[in-house]
């Protein structure tokens, strides 16, 4: 698997659909801090977007989608100089789905949070800019639009495990704003992000990924990039913000992290599945990285 394909199952991402919301004339509606990862697309119409923090309101067109990968609470309107009602009540009112404010149905947004695996703020959402604009009619909004309108037509026509699909295709959606935004402006991002931006960078992260075991040095890494040890070394730690080692090191105790969340494995068996020989190595790696010794971090699996 890639980099991003890895981190997005270690993250154990999943998605979850709510209602969508309708609406006509002059509406605004105030939302409280999601406590996931929101994301809403506009079906039909138009409206701004207002995200605490963020200077600038963003227009939002037909077709076009967001991500907000903060905790902050967002105004959906459709025009400067409405006093905003609380979603709170509009929502818990929903009928069929759907949400209504204002007067008409000029506006129709299809919305859905992620949800991520205890990691996740540390591993990616820290790397993101608190909102991911995705207008429609650039690359990979195609499939985004497509993925949209699979969903609505599961949501409306309820055939069999309709929810199932969705949610599913709401992954699928998440993986192209994700290549979309890396495409589009890659130095908006850090760290691992990052490095996915920069052909020789990614190269590096794919083989670490790919055989996280494997008792890398730089130099072969540098050899299977076909860039000088030096070049590697420096412009790794400038675009991820750690050496090349280092991730590795970082990664390897993420993968042992997970096992050890799971509870199936020895710790000798983890550490020998992350490249480590002994349990005295994993353990001194672990603590220093997570501050925990492993045996305390699985007694208590909610850490992070």
């Amino acid at each position: 698997m890639d980099p991003l394909e890895d981190v997005l199952t270690l993250l154990e991402t999943r998605g979850r659909l709510s209602a969508g919301l309708e609406a006509g004339g002059r509406w605004a509606v105030r939302f409280e801090a999601p406590e996931a990862v929101k994301f809403n697309a506009v079906r039909r119409g138009s409206c701004l977007l207002e995200v605490d923090g963020v200077d600038e309101p963003i227009g939002l067109a037909e077709g076009d989608c967001y991500l907000l990968t903060r905790p902050r609470p967002f105004t959906l309107r459709s025009d400067a100089g409405v006093v905003p009602v609380e979603a709170g009540p509009v929502f818990t009112a929903a009928e069929g789905g759907v949400a209504r404010v204002g007067d008409g149905d000029d506006v129709f947004l299809l919305g859905g949070a992620f949800s991520f695996g205890t990691r996740a703020q540390e591993l990616l959402l820290d790397q993101l800019p608190p909102v991911i604009h995705i207008p429609a009619g650039t690359r990979h909004a195609e499939t985004v639009r497509w993925a949209l309108t699979v969903i609505d037509q599961e949501l409306t026509d309820r055939p069999m495990a309709a929810t199932l699909v969705a949610e599913r295709l709401a992954v699928v959606m998440l993986v192209h704003v994700l290549r979309l935004h890396l495409a589009r402006d890659p130095h908006a991002s850090s760290g691992w992000l990052a490095g996915l931006g920069d052909p020789v960078i990614a190269e590096a992260l794919t083989c670490l990924h790919r055989d996280p075991a494997r008792p890398w040095t730089v130099a072969e890494l540098a050899h299977t990039t076909s860039v000088s040890r030096s070049t590697l070394a420096a412009r790794f730690k400038a675009t991820v913000g750690q050496g090349p080692l280092e991730y590795l090191t970082r990664w390897r105790i993420e993968l042992a992290a997970r096992q050890l969340r799971d509870g199936g494995e020895t710790l000798a068996a983890i550490a020998r599945s992350v490249g480590y020989g002994s349990e005295s190595a994993l353990s001194v790696a672990f603590k220093r990285v997570v501050g925990v010794p492993p045996g305390d971090y699985r007694r208590q699996p909610t850490m992070t």
